[in-house]
């Protein structure tokens, strides 16, 4: 696991020199992804610069250290990620002589023995990685399929940039920090900028399972190239079900995460995993215990909030499986503290507040380990989340209204909005009014599955722009709403939302987190389930249930979904009142130019007078004022 950053300078040959301190300033901003060295290399006659930071996983030697070069010379790599099935592919590689046994090294000959498409297409992993190919001075950025590890790029002037985190972009001169006002709209819907935008102007996100090429000398906008489409793995999965039992999809389930966790078992260094005692962390844990003759170490976190607290489920997990588990409660006081190193840490305004815990037990299990698996993914593939029964039943119910009635029943739900306007009613009946509006599922699951409703109210100068979740009819051949809803989190809310959280978190205390359920495999699999698999009686992920009942009782994972978060409403009303008010000061706001203070302002006194809950919309605000703070010092 490492941290990568490079540029190539159209405009002219530069020194050797100046260009590998460029590429080594930029590599510096990343070392807490790979404290264990860092690495540089340029070539002047193209103007490239490419640096990176390493966290030794895989192949402690020297032999491991990157920028590394093929052995027939021709391409240069910068890495972040693991290939799992390295091993399998070394043995396919035929005639190769190897320095040494990293998975960097195999994947680099697979690219120069297969070619690139073919190498990554037969990678099992998860990377993001820049490869230089010396013969046709071409740049190629590469991102693995369900966008497990980040990688940002963009044109400043005539120099192209490209680095794992923001940070290692404006580490470089040429960086102009000009804040994208529509992203800004985005962050207030979603909690997150969904890719490909950024919070700068002229930063993109690659897009999950992407290739993008850039050519010495050439300065046209490149144009990412998918080499594998989870739109097409989810059509196919549709025309082409599953269709043996339910007691055959169960084994066949169980055969293919015990392959996709085996393979995450292999490290040089010391390696566990996270445990909440909830259904996909419990399965993973269950399937480690199962392929190693030693306790499996997992990690935990506990709350003094007795509703956030998930320690003694987890607890009990542990003792079935019989792990060598650590928990640690923390204190409202020490989660608190975590938020003045958010904006640093996140990199671009970031505002789902599960990132605090998230930061904690990746912080409790680097005193132990360096690798941690992590269970991320199962809702998104196997329909676990609450909202998918939440808006299937409200739709449903608008459904099994006339059309006529609707219409009536919309037109007096907003007059009464108007005329009760600074009541706390007037809100819920607005929503009930736009609910019965919404044509179609799709344009229902995009419009209320968000924070501000109409961000370009608040956000000044920001436009709509299009997303996954906004472009509803591309994706209206699916097996229905519930699938749809499966389908835009996959593509949107799990790479920009869960899967960046996991990665800021981890990488900020040097720990490398693996994520088996999103082995492509899985995902394949997942996706060729009929719905009603995993879909019955308003209850999800039936099909990972019966897997972890081969491992586990059911009345230890048997309980309520809990969200992994902290009271940020009450704390808001008490210990974070004096920030949240600093941050939110009206002559602040206006002096700022970024917002419209009156919304907020009435949303922040509603909240702390207790009349409403509007945490969500205000941790958004408030996350993206504690990033400007941090970015203008």
């Amino acid at each position: 696991m490492c941290g990568i950053a490079g540029f190539l300078d159209v405009s002219s040959a530069l020194p050797e020199a100046e260009l590998e301190h460029t590429a080594g300033q930029m590599a510096t901003t990343l070392h807490h992804r790979g404290p264990d060295g860092t690495g540089v290399w340029s070539e002047p006659s193209s103007g490239l610069g490419l640096g990176q930071t390493r966290l030794a996983i895989i192949d402690l030697s020297p032999a491991g250290q990157q920028p590394m070069h093929s052995a027939c010379g021709r391409y240069c790599i910068i890495y972040n990620g693991e290939i799992y099935n390295a091993p399998q592919l070394r043995k396919e590689l035929e005639g190769v002589s190897f320095r040494g046994h990293s998975d960097t090294e195999v994947l680099l000959e697979a690219i120069a023995h297969w070619g690139l498409e073919a190498a990554v297409r037969r990678s099992i992993g998860m990377f993001a990685f820049a490869l230089w190919d010396r013969h046709e001075k071409r740049l190629t950025l590469v991102r693995d399929r369900l966008g497990i590890k980040p990688l940002y790029y963009g044109w400043m002037g005539r120099t192209f940039l490209f680095g794992s985190e923001l940070k290692a972009l404006r580490a470089h001169p040429h960086f102009h920090d000009e804040i994208d006002r529509s992203a800004l709209g985005l962050l207030l819907q979603h909690n997150y900028i969904p890719a490909p935008y950024s919070i700068y102007r002229g930063v993109s996100k690659l897009p999950p399972g992407a290739t993008l090429q850039v050519s010495a000398g050439d300065r046209q906008q490149p144009t990412p190239v998918p080499y594998w489409n989870l739109r097409e793995v989810a059509e196919l999965g549709r025309q082409n079900p599953f269709r043996g039992s339910s007691e055959d999809a169960v084994g066949e389930l169980d055969a293919v995460l015990r392959d996709a966790v085996r393979l995450r078992l292999e490290s040089d260094v010391p390696l566990g995993a996270f445990l909440s005692g909830g259904i996909d962390s419990s399965t993973v844990v269950a399937l480690m215990q199962a392929q190693t003759s030693q306790p499996v170490k997992t990690f935990c976190i506990g709350f003094e909030e007795r509703e956030y607290n998930e320690a003694g489920y987890a607890a009990s997990i542990a003792h079935h499986l019989q792990t060598d588990h650590t928990e640690c409660y923390v204190t409202a006081q020490q989660a608190r503290d975590v938020i003045p190193r958010l904006p640093a840490m996140y990199d671009e305004p970031f505002s789902d507040s599960s990132q605090i815990p998230t930061f904690l037990v990746s912080q409790l299990a680097r005193n132990d380990v360096t690798v941690s698996l992590s269970g991320d993914g199962g809702d998104e593939l196997f329909g676990g989340y609450n909202r998918y029964f939440h808006f299937s039943g409200l739709w449903q119910k608008v459904q099994s209204m006339p059309g006529p009635l609707r219409k009536v029943s919309t037109t007096m739900l907003r007059a009464a909005a108007r005329v009760t306007s600074r009541s706390r009613i007037a809100p819920k009946l607005g929503w009930r009014a736009e609910f019965l509006s919404v044509s179609d599922p799709q344009n229902l699951y995009a419009q209320f599955n968000t924070h501000w409703k109409d961000p370009q109210q608040v956000a000044i100068g920001s436009k709509p722009l299009p997303t996954i979740a906004s472009d509803s009819g591309r994706w209206a051949d699916l097996d229905g709403f519930f699938q749809h809803m499966m389908y835009v989190d996959a593509m949107s809310y799990l790479p920009d939302d869960i899967l960046a959280k996991v990665d800021r978190a981890s990488m900020a205390v040097s720990l490398e987190a693996r994520v088996p359920l999103l082995d492509h495999r899985v995902v394949e699999f997942a996706w060729s389930l009929p719905l009603g698999m995993n879909i019955q009686q308003g209850r999800g992920k039936l099909m990972l249930r019966r897997v972890l009942d081969r491992y586990v009782p059911r009345h230890l994972v048997e309980r309520p979904k809990v969200g992994f978060g902290v009271p940020i409403d009450a704390w808001l009303r008490g210990p974070l009142r004096e920030w949240g008010e600093e941050l939110l000061d009206e002559s602040r706001l206006k002096r700022e130019g970024f917002f419209q203070p009156r919304p907020i302002r009435e949303k922040w006194e509603q909240h702390l007078s207790g009349r409403e809950d509007w945490h969500y919309y205000l941790w958004d605000i408030l996350m993206f004022q504690a990033w400007l703070a941090e970015q203008r010092g």
